[in-house]
């Protein structure tokens, strides 16, 4: 998948959220990187083995006060890692499977992990952000 492919399917990820999640999202640059750093890896403390399909970087909205904004604010930043998104999609998806079946995967899998990632911007914690998950994905 080229990066103008995986692009769009981020721009889709956004657009899923609720009308009503969009308007109250504030402030919050959505980007794109192969992988995450090896200083996110460490401050998140993943091993080796592990690795990362979106982060959150920024004071989220249940954590600003009346002073945020005042003077120069730098947005949040959420961004999406491509390469750890595709090989987790390719884990998922037979290699038998379609062109538009792999697409269809990744296209959930980066929905989802938007979703996740804007869950931090609105002040939800990692285990909040996963029993939310798991609600939705029992309905």
């Amino acid at each position: 998948m080229n990066d103008a492919e995986f692009e769009q399917l981020v721009v889709e990820g956004y657009d899923r959220l609720p009308e009503w999640v969009r308007a109250k999202i504030q402030n919050v640059a959505l980007l794109i990187e192969y992988e995450p750093s090896a200083e996110d890896r460490r401050l998140q403390g993943l091993r080796d083995d592990e690795t990362l399909l979106g982060l959150y970087k920024g004071i989220p909205l249940s954590e600003r006060g009346e002073m945020y904004g005042v003077g120069m604010t730098l947005p949040d930043t959420i961004t999406v890692y491509k390469e750890p998104t595709l090989d987790y999609a390719d884990e998922e998806c037979p290699a038998e499977e379609s062109d538009e079946t792999y697409k269809e995967h990744v296209r959930r899998i980066v929905a989802e992990t938007v979703w996740h990632e804007f869950a931090h911007h609105f002040g939800m914690d990692e285990h909040e952000v996963r029993h939310r998950e798991a609600e939705r994905d029992t309905r």
